[in-house]
């Protein structure tokens, strides 16, 4: 009896254990992602067409608002190299208390 009660110990203890690392593990994937995404990135998200360039129509928010800016050989498409040159946005300041 007592041997059957140990086995059923250890298993809910294991149990417990693999759910608290599976869980740990699955709010770290959804934090976001520290400093300024990849240009791999970029296109993934962004590049509809996969030719591997940025046009106006693809980009969004401070990408498509800084299109003009960033678009250095303004032949209409954001390469890696003008991505990686663009001008860092200003951040806002925070409120003191």
């Amino acid at each position: 009896m007592k041997k059957s009660a140990n086995k059923f110990l250890a298993i809910l203890g294991l149990t417990l254990a693999v759910s608290a690392t599976s869980y740990a593990q699955s709010n770290n994937s959804e934090e976001r992602p520290k400093g300024p995404p990849t240009f791999k990135q970029l296109l993934k998200d962004l590049d509809a067409n996969e030719d591997g360039k940025i046009s106006l129509e693809e980009a969004k928010g401070p990408l498509k608002e800084d299109f003009k800016k960033i678009d250095k050989d303004e032949d209409g498409f954001l390469s890696e190299e003008e991505i990686k040159n663009a001008p860092k946005p200003e951040r806002k300041e925070r409120p003191r208390d």
